[in-house]
């Protein structure tokens, strides 16, 4: 049986020969862009934040006018986000700290990050990985579900997995296993569909072997990283399944 950091050689070997320098998703132009993007990604899609910041920007293209903005200032930009009201005073907040706190310019350091107003530690190791290639590792909903189906964390909370990750991958890696860990987990391993068919970790799979066997996996907690896991389809459990049994167990079970 390999252990966790052996499979996270593995799992990474295949993922940056896929996605190489991935970065994410979000636009942005300067750390001030990045840093209300993330505010507004917190459950909601990249699409929908991509599709809303532009007119944002234009509005208030630097911390200094987002501080002297009132959050119903705010709000008519970013209303098709989800909770505009609250991001909408989150962001103001966090601009006024940084200008009295840093002067206009976000700190490098992941710590100091997340004691800003809208940014937690999942925001701040975003931040600082991104921005200043600092060796950390976010862990948000598709790490956290990608990490524990593949064995490679078992924690079941993101500050758990996260420490976990951080043993096991090398600090130059961390930033990129980020990336590669949500692209990989938002368009392969997904919460309810997981492409398991086309799936090249089928055999180190902690999750996948598990629904071989019959035994099931562990519960992913929906509340511990914004909804990780979810719930599988019956179909996907049952077509594992079945890959395992011989052809005259299939006819059986068609014959009942």
């Amino acid at each position: 049986m390999l252990s966790a950091a052996e499979k996270a050689q593995r799992v990474l070997g295949v993922l940056e020969k896929w996605y190489g320098e991935a970065t994410t998703e979000l636009h942005y132009r300067n750390a001030y862009e990045l840093a209300v993007a993330v505010v507004l990604s917190a459950q909601c899609t990249d699409v929908r934040v991509n599709q809303t910041t532009p007119p944002f920007f234009e509005r208030f293209p630097d911390f200094g006018a987002l501080a002297m903005a009132t959050p119903e200032e705010v709000f008519p930009y970013i209303r098709s986000i989800s909770y505009p009201n609250s991001k909408a005073q989150r962001l103001v907040a966090l601009a006024q700290a940084v200008m009295k706190e840093y002067g206009g310019r976000l700190p490098e350091d992941p710590e100091r990050l997340a004691t800003l107003p809208g940014i937690g530690r999942k925001s701040a190791n975003v931040l600082a990985s991104v921005l200043f290639e600092a060796p950390v590792i976010a862990v948000d909903t598709h790490v956290f579900r990608v990490s524990r189906r593949l064995g490679l964390a078992k924690g079941n909370t993101p500050e758990k997995v996260e420490q976990e990750l951080s043993a096991i991958i090398p600090p130059e890696y961390l930033g990129r296993a980020h990336h590669w860990l949500i692209l990989f987990g938002r368009y392969h391993c997904t919460a309810r569909r997981p492409k398991c068919g086309e799936c090249p970790f089928t055999e180190l799979c902690d999750w996948y072997q598990a629904q071989l066997s019959g035994a099931g996996a562990p519960e992913i907690s929906g509340e511990a990283a914004d909804g990780a896991g979810g719930e599988v389809e019956k179909a996907v459990l049952e077509g594992a399944r079945a890959r395992r049994r011989s052809p005259s167990q299939r006819q059986a079970k068609k014959g009942r």
